[in-house]
């Protein structure tokens, strides 16, 4: 009896302690809204961009953003890309110390 109740408390240990190991590292990993996954060929006016983010997985690009929400993902190696990437960091507001 008592090597039974030992096998059942050293069971319920193990799945506690795995449960608790896989949402540690699930929950440690930043998961991404949106991702890019095929890229846009067009080249677009870079006026309509407020913002965007680097990405490298699964694929390079770079995802605009327009002020309406629209998430448009670009190769990050066309000159008219990093033109806009400079545009829009030229445009925001200076970080206060």
């Amino acid at each position: 009896m008592k090597l039974r109740t030992t096998a059942i408390l050293l069971l319920f240990w193990l799945g506690v302690f795995t449960v608790h190991a896989v949402k540690g590292s699930a929950s440690s990993q930043p998961m991404r809204k949106f991702s890019c996954v095929k890229l846009s060929t067009k080249q677009w006016n870079i006026r309509n961009f407020v913002n965007y983010e680097k990405q490298q997985v699964p694929i390079d690009a770079i995802m605009f953003i327009t002020a309406g929400g629209i998430r448009i993902c670009v190769s990050p190696n066309q000159k008219w890309v990093q033109a806009a990437i400079k545009r829009i960091d030229e445009n925001r507001p200076a970080k206060r110390k």
